[in-house]
């Protein structure tokens, strides 16, 4: 048998030269078309002349495919780019990532970006997770103040046994800290439910403790204040075009003069300085309650609060309220003694 060599024709695929067996009957020899042994027929590919940019130098003669031809599978339509080697990630450029040089960053970098708290479907299900947390908390908060303020003898065993009064004291420093300098403690749960239902419990056994030394209708007063004032901190903060997330080196000024104020009012007792000091007290946890709402609303807003704190949102919010009850509480009970 002759061996010989010959120019591609109808079983040529697009990209390759080289020898072709003599399977393409009456197609005559070229010894000078450069070997490519072994490379099998595709026979119904018309030759063409200069295909896609991009492949290997074309083969001379013939032309574009005739009228309802379909290319093989892989193979782009005439005149048109091929695609480039590597993984196909859609519309992500090709380029050197964490997966290797040629390929795309990372098929899932549009959903981790998705977790970013400029997203605002993210965004929504963080403030009903923080609020749907805040109302069980004051729920929980009301119900202890109610019993100790209406049930005759819970008040009574309360103010005999003062040092439970302390004890809870010393769990709600332990606790907050706990959950504001440990960030495992607040993030990973169950640990992070565990620690703000135990917060909550020696907190709102204070707030009652403290509560029941008032008249019922004092604190039922004070109650209906504070969820009015509340309330209408809150829609100004979602609504309010003004930015009071930079405010927190004054907010830090202004708790840090209110607690020095408190203390020489120890010293210096009087229904004046009671008034002055629950007024400042009022007031400065008020712009907080606007401070912390604007930061777990995020937006446009110079500084927000991570999705994954939602615990440490929720607690913040839960402070600012109860301090502003306490507050006008003190208020009521000053302006009536």
């Amino acid at each position: 048998m002759t061996t010989w060599q010959s120019t591609p024709g109808a079983g040529f695929y697009p990209g390759q030269q080289g020898n072709y067996p003599p399977q393409n009957p009456g197609y005559p020899p070229n010894p000078g078309y450069p070997p490519n042994p072994g490379y099998p027929p595709n026979p119904g590919y018309p030759p063409q002349e200069s295909y896609n940019p991009g492949y290997p130098p074309p083969y001379s003669g013939g032309g574009p495919p005739g009228p309802g031809f379909i290319p093989p599978p892989g193979i782009p339509p005439y005149g048109q780019t091929p695609p480039p080697v590597g993984p196909d990630f859609g519309s992500q450029p090709v380029q050197s990532g964490m997966y290797g040089s040629g390929y795309a960053e990372d098929p899932l970098q549009d959903e981790v970006k998705g977790f970013e708290f400029n997203d605002k479907t993210i965004r929504n299900g963080f403030i009903r997770k923080v609020y749907s947390i805040l109302m069980c908390q004051l729920l929980i908060t009301l119900g202890m103040i109610t019993l100790f303020v209406y049930h005759k003898p819970t008040k009574e065993w309360v103010h005999k046994h003062t040092e439970l009064f302390w004890v809870c004291l010393v769990v709600t420093f332990v606790l907050i800290i706990c959950m504001a300098c440990c960030t495992n403690v607040r993030r990973k749960s169950p640990m992070n439910f565990i620690f703000l239902f135990l917060f909550t419990v020696a907190e709102a056994f204070l707030l009652a403790t403290a509560a029941s030394s008032y008249d019922s209708d004092a604190v039922l007063m004070a109650v209906g204040i504070t969820a009015a004032i509340c309330l209408g901190l809150t829609i100004f903060a979602f609504q309010t075009k003004i930015d009071f997330t930079g405010l927190h080196t004054v907010l830090f000024v202004a708790l840090l003069i209110l607690i020095i104020f408190g203390i020489i009012a120890i010293f210096i007792p009087g229904k004046i300085m009671t008034l002055v000091y629950a007024s400042l007290g009022a007031l400065v946890f008020s712009v907080y309650l606007i401070y912390d709402t604007q930061l777990m609303i995020g937006g446009k807003h110079k500084y927000t609060v991570s999705p994954e704190e939602y615990i440490f949102a929720a607690l913040s919010l839960y402070l600012d309220v109860i301090n502003i009850f306490l507050y006008i509480l003190t208020i009521i009970g000053a302006s009536r003694d």
